[in-house]
């Protein structure tokens, strides 16, 4: 097969959309020899910010020497940004062969994500990486990333999500989310709601492992200057810089220092510089990500009410502008309500689209919904036509926004790329 036709070989296993059970992907990679045990990792679940703290932590972890694989979703641009290892992408060749021989192991019916876990332990494993740090795609008890046995596990936070999937109440998700804790293992959290703790406490109990909360255990101070000092169970570090932005971000930040420091003995140690210098070059696209500054192009991947609520913090504190132009496409099994009545009513204009996904929501339906929010308001189906639009009613001092789906950031940044040349102009 070349390239192409593996992706498009991929790409059918979506028809089976999502499914939570570990007996497929259990029995897969038993036939591939368990690729997943020859690497310890460290395992990330949560409503908001894995992508980001996964980025952090296997930055520093590069950072220290060690060879870190980096697993995550969904991709932006380019499939390949699922799996890297020491921030370099798979190759298309790897990718090739990865699915060679994942493909000749299937003997049941498998999901899209099931496949492309296996792969990335297959890669992982051939590639003999020392450690690697894994996305949680959904909830975590039933998700296919959760046969690994981690280091350490982190639960970012927590928020009403995928009810019909994981429970129809905080305690109900937190306890899907609380699967990733191991017996006698290490779980770190920056939820803070009663019965959220409540029901990750009640596990680690029953599981004799040790519970370390953002706040309690481990604090950061935020100085003038926008850096950070980190002050953990037992190291600290001062005047670190957080690369991504957002202030909501320190917070992240603090979880992959929580998780860098808990590692570490288990023989992953990372010296104070390394923490440093790993931090600070993280990079996380589609996270309030400036493509250009004038006007300013932000995308941010903000898909869910908690997502939205840290980009509103973001746009009142840390972007001044004339105008808020705002694109927005949202998928259908999202609360676009919610986010919607946060969001719109801080721009000067919104420009509706629809990201290129059969589970984008319509239109016709959005529209309604947004008519309660904003009045001034573009239906423009096509994202690019909808940037183009949005560009060419924008000064120089106003902001242009993506936000409602990680896939509409990924078109935009399609687009913009075309509009600009190759990577057009970044920060």
């Amino acid at each position: 097969m070349t390239y192409r036709d593996t992706l498009e070989y991929l790409s059918s296993f979506d028809r089976m959309g999502i499914r939570l059970g570990l007996d497929p992907i259990r029995c897969l990679l038993e036939r591939l020899h368990n690729p997943q045990n020859s690497f310890p990792a460290v395992l990330i679940a949560g409503t908001n910010g894995k992508g980001s703290v996964a980025a952090m932590t296997a930055a520093i972890l590069s950072a220290g020497g060690f060879k870190t694989g980096l697993y995550t979703s969904p991709d932006l641009i380019d499939f390949r940004e699922r799996i890297r290892i020491n921030g370099r992408m798979i190759s298309r060749r790897e990718v090739e062969s990865c699915v060679r021989g994942v493909k000749g192991q299937i003997r049941e019916e498998v999901s899209y994500f099931e496949f492309l876990t296996a792969m990335a332990f297959l890669h992982f494993h051939r590639q003999q990486v020392e450690i690697a740090v894994l996305e949680v795609g959904m909830g975590g008890r039933l998700d296919a990333t959760n046969v690994v046995m981690p280091l350490v596990s982190i639960i970012t936070n927590i928020s009403l999500e995928h009810r019909e999937y994981l429970g129809n109440t905080l305690a109900e998700i937190a306890w899907e989310k609380g699967g990733i804790i191991r017996e006698r293992g290490r779980c770190l959290t920056a939820a803070g709601q009663k019965q959220v703790l409540e029901t990750l406490e009640a596990i680690c109990r029953e599981r004799g492992a040790a519970l370390y909360r953002l706040g309690r255990e481990i604090r950061t101070t935020t100085h003038r200057d926008g850096t950070f000092s980190y002050h953990g169970i037992g190291q600290r570090h001062e005047r670190l810089v957080c690369p991504l932005a957002g202030r909501h971000q320190v917070k992240n930040a603090a979880l992959a220092l929580g998780a860098v420091e808990l590692i570490g003995e288990a023989g992953f140690r990372v010296e104070g510089r390394a923490v440093s210098e790993g931090l600070k070059r993280t990079r996380w696209e589609g996270r309030l990500e400036i493509l250009q500054r004038s006007p300013m192009l932000l995308v941010d991947g903000a898909h869910n009410p908690a997502g939205v609520a840290a980009l509103c913090r973001a746009l009142k504190n840390d972007f001044p502008r004339r105008r808020l132009l705002l694109l927005f496409g949202v998928l259908g099994d999202k609360d676009y309500r919610t986010m919607a009545k946060r969001l719109f009513p801080l721009a000067d204009r919104v420009f509706l689209t629809r990201p290129h996904s059969e589970r984008a929501l319509p239109l016709d339906v959005l529209l309604p919904a947004a008519r309660r929010f904003h009045s001034d308001i573009d239906v423009v189906e096509n994202p690019g036509d909808a940037l183009r639009r949005a560009f060419s009613l924008a000064g120089k001092e106003d902001l242009v926004c993506t936000a409602g789906s990680l896939y509409l950031v990924g078109e935009i940044k399609r687009c913009h790329r075309m509009m600009t040349g190759e990577g057009g102009v970044r920060t």
